[in-house]
């Protein structure tokens, strides 16, 4: 009977620390009203340099297609 105690406890670990991530993350959103990471940006709102670097590329191969 002891080494189903010992399992037990020993799996009851192993659950905590893995679901640990997860209470973590619910704490957080909680906490923040409704925000899990804060105050961010809406996506495709800001410009990057490899944005404009993919769209000068694209608007180069369409400049070349359209003279073909």
């Amino acid at each position: 009977m002891g080494g189903v105690i010992e399992l037990m406890v020993f799996m009851l670990i192993i659950a905590i620390f893995a679901f640990a991530p997860l209470g973590y993350f619910i704490y957080m959103y909680t906490m923040k009203n409704g925000e899990p990471f804060g105050d961010t940006e809406p996506h495709g709102d800001s410009e990057s340099p490899v944005l404009k670097a993919v769209a000068k590329a694209i608007g180069i191969v369409k400049a070349k297609l359209g003279k073909s």
